[in-house]
């Protein structure tokens, strides 16, 4: 008998859902290779796109050194640099035929998301666009921040997916529990820790751009006056005149403004995503209060050593990928006090659309009044400690 879409629909998706989860963990190695790439100062390993010194591979004998060396004269072959490169634009291109598989797959039930896919296949097309963009236009910053900030929206939209299809796999198998929902200010103050970490990620990308990570070595700010040395200037996201912006081309004062501005940006964004650590411990959403608070103290920590041990590479590039789990965090988080609050109003529509009997009306009234007493029994059977 062949299976219908209907049955097909009801069955968990886990070959679906096993791809999407392999191409966010590929995600997320590009963007750690990218940081590798650009901290080992690889961005220009190879001058050309999508080539190597015009060839497909990284120049190897030396009758190939000779034609690089010919062809891009201010570009001496350093392979080991070329390779970090190449590397990088190889997984990278194999996420992107990835992405092009969970598209076609997508279309082939009607149960699985479509439009998310799409977006996921737009991005990866514009940050082909935006890596090309990068080394034909020698590292711009505006480019290089752009870049990465498209890294880990992909990273994120993949996340989202995952989770989608994980929860639609648990809905048809059981029934799902969501704790009490929370009130309309937590939910804000989720989206606003959001977006203040999505800034501070950007600012911490243009302070790497404009090579301002290390003008700093001491805490908490500068130890230099950076008051008075602060120019708005160094924010201009367009500098031309330049014909390569390796090593930076911003003076020492506004270097000092970029890195002083990322050091405050990480001041508030600590307070910000510390006071929604202490409202998700308040209305019992621990679990995500713990992991949200483990992941900003792990980024801190990450941060100072920074500082301190001017730049190691490993831990530089663990900052980078430090910055993405918390927003990858503070992105659940978000998802999670949303979907509550969507699975309490579906229950209230439900039992209002049951015959109003003696017994529906005790019910409500029930459900009612434990829902606003913290501690008591939930949605689907589950404290607000459980969520």
């Amino acid at each position: 008998m062949v299976p219908t879409v209907s049955s097909q629909s009801s069955q968990p998706d886990r070959l679906f859902r096993g791809l999407v989860g392999l191409t966010f963990l590929l995600a997320v190695t590009v963007i750690a290779l990218g940081a590798y790439t650009r901290l080992t100062e690889a961005g220009l390993g190879c001058p050309d796109w999508p080539g190597c010194y015009g060839f497909l591979s990284v120049p190897q004998t030396d009758a190939q050194h000779a034609i690089a060396q010919q062809v891009f004269p201010d570009h001496p072959v350093e392979v080991h640099k070329a390779w970090n490169e190449m590397l990088h634009r190889y997984v990278a291109g194999s996420l992107g035929l990835l992405i092009l598989t969970i598209n076609l797959m997508a279309w082939r039930r009607r149960d699985r998301p479509r439009r998310l896919p799409l977006v996921l296949l737009g991005m990866v097309i514009g940050q082909a666009m935006l890596g090309m963009w990068t080394v034909t236009m020698a590292l711009k910053p505006v480019v290089v921040m752009g870049h990465l900030l498209g890294g880990f929206t992909t990273a994120s939209l993949l996340l989202l997916l995952w989770l989608r299809l994980a929860n639609h796999n648990r809905e048809t198998g059981q029934r799902q529990a969501y704790p009490a929902p929370p009130a309309a200010g937590v939910r804000r103050l989720a989206v606003a820790a959001l977006v203040v970490v999505a800034l501070q990620i950007a600012l911490g990308g243009w302070t790497a751009a404009n090579y301002a990570a290390v003008v700093c070595t001491q805490l908490p700010v500068c130890e230099v006056d950076w008051v008075s040395k602060f120019d708005i200037t160094a924010f201009e996201p367009w500098q031309p005149g330049f014909q390569t912006y390796q090593y930076g081309v911003l003076n020492f004062d506004q270097r000092v403004s970029i890195h002083a501005a990322h050091r405050i940006g990480a001041m508030i964004t600590t307070f910000v995503v510390l006071l929604l650590v202490w409202r998700l411990w308040r209305i019992g959403w621990r679990r995500h209060a713990w992991a949200v608070m483990a992941l900003l103290a792990v980024q801190i920590g990450l941060g100072v050593t920074n500082v301190l041990a001017s730049l190691p590479l490993p831990v530089a590039v663990g900052h980078n990928l430090g910055g993405l789990c918390l927003l990858l965090g503070t992105l659940v988080t978000c998802r999670a006090l949303y979907r509550a609050r969507s699975a309490a109003g579906a229950v209230e529509d439900h039992i209002a659309a049951l015959p109003q009997t003696g017994f529906s009306q005790t019910c409500m009234k029930h459900d009612r009044s434990t829902a606003s007493r913290p501690g008591q029994e939930t949605l689907g059977g589950m404290t607000p400690k459980s969520g």
